[in-house]
């Protein structure tokens, strides 16, 4: 979903504007047009799907994945283990050619790390982190906790204060991403979006109150996603500007994860907010939701630009669900509300062909799908809530 880990503390005037704001989000993209008319629908993209078989770590219980990553001859996957009604315990996997996984060794030590769920994964010289997180407490707020990977492969819980991710100002957590200078995780607090840094991911630092990343006069600032690019990190979002109650898409820019430069994409009275990005040949390439369906941003030399909008809404809360660029081309699963659904573009987000996906996809809560590509392939997990599957899928006519 759009919003991961939302804590539920009512004593903040700004979570309960968000609240509200996603109240209105299913009345908004249901009333307000499509920016565009898209017409004349191009003929379905094909890939060929070949299952790939996930083995269960040690002990009983059901592989549940969340996240996919892939660098360089390194593939990873990211989840848990469903025990029992609400039981989970944090499980990773591992491949060197993303045909055969292995479970990689995890070792948690804080009461909810050992029942923590690993929702975002990212790798960077064949060495992984991840974010995890399980709800409880008096509050029933997510406790977040992340993970990095020493050298013998074992995944590691990371000791860290209850405030770094918790605490009265929490909002949530979202993505974690790895690039040259380190790793960065975007998500947001009261003050409005917010950064954790760290140079190898033992531990993070908090970037909460940043000039033009978190909230101000301009309006409330909400982060999802973020890449690293060549000249630093680039994080993606929306910005809910005073006496409106729709989203404009907005884009952050670092050479550091400290400190931030926004730019604020112009808006029309639809609702819009990038939601994934991913570098497409080096160019950063965003996809969220545009008014009654979904639309790309992409970077240009003159500065960020709208590009093809694709899909519909059926009903509740639409999102991205996972963003993967491979060979020139971009492979988008979304939901419309009620299940998820696979778009490619081969032009940096022009124009979109629907793809099928190998397997239903429903929404809901326990159900979700992750995304990763490399080499012309794509890796998709889908979890129906029931059973999850691990999926490679390539051009129709690829030899095998």
């Amino acid at each position: 979903m759009g919003i991961r880990w939302l804590a539920r503390t009512p004593r903040s005037d700004f979570r309960r504007s968000v609240l509200m704001v996603y109240g209105l989000l299913a009345v908004l993209l249901a009333g307000c047009p499509a920016p565009g008319g898209e017409t004349d629908e191009p003929e379905p993209a094909s890939l060929q799907w070949q299952r790939v078989q996930l083995p269960s770590p040690d002990g009983p219980g059901r592989v549940v994945l969340r996240d996919l990553a892939v660098c360089g001859a390194s593939w990873y996957a990211g989840g848990a283990v469903a025990d029992g009604p609400g039981g989970t315990r944090p499980a990773a996997w591992s491949s060197r050619d993303g045909a055969r996984w292995t479970p990689v060794p995890v070792v948690a030590d804080s009461y909810y790390g050992r029942r923590s769920v690993l929702f975002s994964i990212a790798c960077r010289d064949g060495r992984a982190a991840a974010v995890g997180g399980k709800v409880g407490g008096a509050h029933g707020n997510p406790r977040v906790s992340t993970w990095w990977q020493r050298a013998d492969g074992t995944l590691v819980e990371v000791a860290a204060s209850f405030e770094t991710y918790g605490g009265p100002k929490a909002v949530n957590v979202s993505r974690l991403a790895a690039g040259p200078a380190g790793w960065l995780i975007v998500g947001n607090r009261a003050s409005g979006a917010a950064a954790w840094v760290s140079p190898d991911a033992a531990e993070f630092t908090l970037i909460e109150g940043a000039p033009e990343l978190s909230s101000d006069e301009q309006g409330v600032t909400w982060a999802f996603d973020a890449v690293a690019g060549p000249s630093g990190w680039s994080a993606v979002g929306g910005l809910l500007a005073p006496g409106r109650i729709d989203r404009d898409p907005v884009v952050w820019t670092s050479a550091d994860g400290r400190g931030w430069r926004r730019t604020v994409l112009p808006g029309t009275e639809a609702y819009e907010e990038m939601q994934r990005v991913v570098l497409v040949n080096g160019t950063p390439v965003a996809v969220g939701l545009r008014g009654r369906g979904f639309g790309a941003w992409r970077q240009e030399p003159t500065g960020w630009a709208a590009a093809g909008g694709f899909g519909g809404v059926a009903g509740g809360v639409p999102s991205v669900g996972g963003l993967a660029a491979s060979a020139g081309q971009i492979l988008a699963v979304v939901s419309d509300g009620e299940r998820y659904g696979g778009w490619l573009s081969v032009d940096r987000g022009d124009r979109w062909r629907v793809v099928e996906l190998p397997v239903a996809a429903p929404v809901g809560a326990g159900r979700a799908v992750g995304l990763t590509a490399d080499g012309g392939r794509w890796w998709l997990a889908v979890d129906d809530g029931s059973e999850t599957s691990l999926w490679v899928g390539q051009p129709a006519g690829t030899p095998q």
